[in-house]
């Protein structure tokens, strides 16, 4: 069973955002509880992103309300980590150093122990330059995790790998939020993505929150019908039903 005692409960009621005369939020209406992995999808320029700035802290709402914990987000929050899809490590500083100076105590043993849980303690002298980009996308988990969040946002962090990288990266960011039970919120264009990380699936469209489905599924999750069943059902609301079927019929006319 999983103890979610460290996850972070949200609760946004009526949100929304402008910038200037552009509306890119309207009205959402969310609740996350502890320990729970929400993922986000949505066509680019949804508002996905300036939702999980919202949720950060980073960014003000110019309407609503956001509570993290019962208490009312103002600003950052310092149980609250984000990764982004850069790792924007230090390139003057070493991998250790890179961690430690986010770490909960600014402890190297802290640090270290976060290389670690990423699979990179032999690492911790190196330059970030000399890291593949998968590699430094784990000295950014590290940071993140020698933080001790309540909550990590993940705003399309392994856009930029390559296929079988941004595989490991998955089942390595599952099998950190199960042992270290915070609460996770990941944005991403990857619908397939979304389905085998999360425990549910928003789409926002034109900056409202048209899906909100739970994904009922046993860990870890082969690609099996059930699976299949997720994935389509997510992306014939995000192509729209017409797309979708073109799409098949692409993929049929390319089988032949």
């Amino acid at each position: 069973m999983k103890n979610i005692s460290n996850g972070m409960n949200l609760s946004i009621q009526n949100l929304s955002k402008r910038f200037g005369e552009v509306a890119v939020l309207h009205d959402i209406n969310l609740e996350i509880q502890k320990g729970e992995f929400i993922a986000i999808v949505g066509k680019s320029g949804c508002g996905k992103s300036t939702l999980l700035r919202l949720i950060a802290g980073l960014e003000q709402p110019s309407a609503g309300n956001l509570q993290a914990n019962g208490k009312e987000v103002k600003g950052y929050n310092e149980q609250t980590r984000v990764l982004f899809q850069e790792p924007r490590l230090l390139p003057w500083k070493k991998v250790i150093e890179n961690v430690r100076i986010c770490s909960v105590d600014k402890e190297e043993e802290t640090a270290f122990e976060a290389l670690q849980a990423v699979k990179l303690g032999d690492k911790r002298n190196k330059w970030p330059r000399v890291l593949s980009g998968g590699q430094k996308q784990r000295v950014s988990l590290a940071r993140a995790l020698a933080a001790d969040p309540n909550l990590l946002l993940l705003d399309e962090p392994l856009g930029a790998l390559d296929a079988l990288t941004r595989i490991e990266m998955q089942n390595l960011i599952e099998q950190l939020w199960f042992e270290k039970a915070f609460t996770a919120i990941l944005v991403t264009h990857d619908v397939s993505e979304a389905v085998a990380l999360a425990d549910r699936v928003l789409l926002i469209e034109e900056g409202r929150i048209e899906m909100d489905i739970e994904i009922p599924l046993a860990r870890p999750r082969p690609r099996d019908n059930d699976f299949i069943y997720f994935e389509k059902k997510i992306l014939d609301r995000v192509m729209g039903r017409e797309e979708s079927i073109k799409s098949e019929q692409r993929d049929v006319e390319y089988s032949i």
